[in-house]
């Protein structure tokens, strides 16, 4: 069996607010990368809950967020259908998609 560690390296201001965050993985395919936001999400088999931990820098504009949202939802609409089957349920989280993208404005709909 193999292993693979992500790191996830935060610099902190005073105030305990990350200003960098760096991702390396121990197989080198992330060396060193500059991330300005972060979301992981896990699930606690135990518990029956998802811990997440979301992060981002002081420099990350309110735009590029609703990117990364918008961008992260449609990821998972896609992993939803490809892991479980269920068109409809995946079609309807990609349609809220195109409302989120629409309200925020992040994609021109001519």
């Amino acid at each position: 069996m193999s292993k693979s560690k992500l790191i996830f390296d935060l610099e902190l201001d005073v105030n305990n607010l990350p200003e960098r965050i760096t991702m390396n993985s121990s197989d080198k395919q992330a060396k060193n990368v500059h991330l300005k936001s972060l979301m992981v999400s896990g699930w606690d088999s135990k518990t029956k809950e998802t811990l997440r931990v979301d992060l981002w820098t002081k420099d990350m504009m309110v735009n590029e967020m609703f990117i990364m949202y918008h961008q992260t939802l449609m990821s998972m609409a896609n992993s939803l259908e490809k892991s479980t089957g269920h068109d409809k349920l995946a079609g309807a989280l990609r349609d809220y998609c195109d409302f989120f993208a629409e309200q925020t404005k992040i994609i021109d709909k001519k």
